[in-house]
């Protein structure tokens, strides 16, 4: 791209482009970065200039950016059919994936139903509660548990079981009301104690919600072993099972939101593997097209099914859908990426990648800035504090976190900050070699953001 053409694009993007989760004015300020092409676990912008994609592009690649067989069966499919809508009409890949995400997801979760992306995951799951309730005869079940701090999308209904202040605050008149349970966050515990010795105390108070409020709760919410876009919270072992007891022994729904953790990130398929938990929804999205396109999956159990299944009279139907549902393309991808797990043994293969990550993360912890470094699987984040005894956390001002990632990118790596929790999630296909790069980088950009 020559400098008229550079200029050019510079002038429209100003004048037209308005950025998710980006503060524009900031933006404008800033010379902006555009991804021209990828090719593994690196971007290249306009100029040419490299980047190490540290977290997946937003935690969606898996298997590396133009991977051969993906590539091939996605246009393959464009050769025979773009798309064609699911509302009453199937497709043999619709079918296929299905039947595969069945095989693969914790045992009971039988049914499929596509959607677009995470957000509309959830949405259809809480949906799904909901009327699931009110077929059964139990009108008086309206409400949701969740958890401080969580994240389970942008839509209003996503929203409103989401826990994090500065995103959903501002729309609370828009909200349903909820009820919320502290989070698993062992460095900053809410409820004042320490681990183990708590005794999961966090999960006893779930419990304790659940109890309370029973006869009017459709089901509880919960992202299983790390709270993503909440700073990645990592939940200390047995919360998960712990929270499927509860839910089991009070009758109430458990929704699992794998948006985030499904498709190898925690190191297992579904992070609810850990725990041996078999959830009664369970929303997929992100990695399941390995970050080619757009496509989401929310499962669910028979019993839940059943309970939509009647004459037309009745108005038992489930009445959600969207024009992209089940889009061929990226089913194509989907399955591709699946078989690419098999054939790679991608499982496998990030066993020794793993324990090199959290070999080199312990270096870290001597950082005067790193408070807490929390990390499952390739999922990582990296608390940053002003004072390491207390904790105390930078003022919002100093925006220690972004200044982190800003340094990054000019020693040639993309991460992003959520507040002063550096996350750092590369694809699963990222090399040993490339991950001590790109731990190199990270570990050197909290070093001199301090300057």
């Amino acid at each position: 791209m020559n400098e008229g053409e550079y200029a050019a694009l510079l002038a429209d993007d100003a004048a037209h482009v308005w950025y998710p989760f980006t503060q524009m004015r900031d933006y404008l300020a800033g010379e902006p970065l555009f991804i021209e092409r990828a090719q593994g676990v690196r971007l290249y912008d306009v100029k040419g200039r490299g980047y190490y994609d540290g977290v997946s592009s937003l935690w969606l690649n898996v298997h590396g950016h133009g991977h051969p067989h993906i590539d091939r069966a996605v246009k393959e499919q464009l050769d025979r059919m773009a798309h064609s809508t699911m509302l009453g009409l199937g497709h043999p890949g619709a079918v296929r994936l299905a039947k595969k995400l069945v095989d693969l997801t914790p045992a009971g979760l039988n049914k499929v139903f596509y959607s677009d992306n995470g957000s509309t995951a959830v949405e259809i799951a809480l949906k799904m509660a909901f009327q699931y309730w009110r077929h059964r005869g139990e009108t008086g079940r309206t409400s949701f548990l969740t958890l401080g701090g969580a994240y389970h999308g942008d839509t209003i209904g996503s929203v409103s079981v989401g826990g994090i202040d500065l995103f959903h605050r501002l729309f609370r008149p828009l909200l349903f009301p909820t009820v919320t349970a502290p989070p698993p966050y062992c460095y900053r515990c809410r409820l004042g104690l320490t681990h183990p010795a708590c005794g999961l105390a966090c999960a006893e108070a779930f419990g304790e919600l659940l109890l309370r409020h029973r006869t009017e709760l459709a089901a509880a919410v919960v992202e299983p072993l790390i709270q993503g876009a909440g700073g990645m919270i990592t939940a200390p072992p047995g919360y998960l099972a712990r929270i499927r007891e509860l839910c089991t022994e009070y009758g109430v729904l458990l929704i699992t939101d794998e948006v985030a953790t499904g498709f190898g990130r925690t190191g297992r398929m579904f992070a609810c593997e850990h725990e041996g938990v078999s959830p009664d929804l369970m929303t997929l999205s992100k990695g399941i097209s390995a970050g080619y396109l757009p496509l989401a999956a929310t499962l669910a159990t028979d019993e839940i099914y059943a309970a939509f299944l009647g004459l037309p009279a009745e108005n038992k139907t489930f009445f959600h859908g969207h024009s992209y549902t089940g889009n061929p393309l990226a089913v194509a991808a989907a399955l591709a990426s699946l078989e690419v797990f098999e054939q790679e043994d991608t499982l496998a293969g990030m066993q020794p990648k793993m324990a090199y990550l959290s070999e080199r993360l312990a270096r870290f912890t001597a950082l005067p800035q790193v408070g807490d470094i929390r990390r499952r699987g390739f999922m990582t984040g990296i608390e940053l504090v002003a004072d390491k005894e207390t904790g105390t956390a930078f003022p919002a001002s100093a925006r220690y976190g972004a200044r982190v990632c800003r340094t990054a990118r000019q020693k040639g790596m993309i991460i992003r900050p959520l507040d002063d929790v550096v996350v750092f999630m590369p694809p699963l296909a990222t090399s040993l070699a490339d991950l001590a790069v790109m731990l190199d980088i990270l570990e050197e950009s909290v070093r001199e953001a301090a300057g």
